[in-house]
């Protein structure tokens, strides 16, 4: 039976640009709100990589912003290596995605390796896409990694007025 006290550890969920940009799209703020409520409350970790980084670099000035006021207590850092770099080529050498996704493809591949509860995005094209995450959970499956959980940051929001 499952029981919810059992999820009451924090979870370490990372996060790519367009789901912190989602905070601030007018159409996905309201969705996204939970997400990083949850976060303020200490209930998710988010893991933040130099990928992220380096896109935020081309971001608006308030998501630059955001990230940078992030607490160290909010955030695990992770950096692109040898081994992500070559499960990201390996996703489009098995066609999950085409190689203009190269960057896509390096934000799974370093949830993986480090093992996040989940990877949060908006982008249904080449990440939230039921055919994407049986392929990128495939090539990991391949190649000895553990699968990993991709959704939208509502989906990994615990309601606890929820029985």
């Amino acid at each position: 039976m499952y029981n919810a006290t059992m999820e009451k550890r924090i979870k370490r969920v990372y996060v790519d640009s367009v789901a912190v940009g989602g905070k601030f799209n007018k159409r996905l703020a309201e969705q996204t709100k939970p997400f990083w409520d949850a976060v303020e409350r200490g209930e998710i970790r988010v893991i933040v990589s130099d990928i992220l980084e380096q896109e935020a670099i081309k971001a608006p000035q308030r998501v630059r912003d955001f990230l940078g006021s992030l607490s160290e207590s909010q955030v695990e850092r992770v950096a692109s290596t040898d081994e992500s770099d070559a499960l990201a080529e390996r996703y489009i050498a098995e066609g999950v995605v085409g190689e203009s996704s190269l960057d896509d493809c390096k934000h799974i591949a370093l949830a993986t390796i480090a093992r996040a509860d989940a990877l949060v995005s908006w982008n249904f094209g080449h990440i939230v896409n039921i055919d994407r995450i049986r392929g990128y959970n495939g090539v990991n499956m391949k190649l000895g990694y553990p699968q990993i959980e991709i959704r939208t940051p509502i989906e990994v929001i615990h309601d606890e007025t929820e029985n």
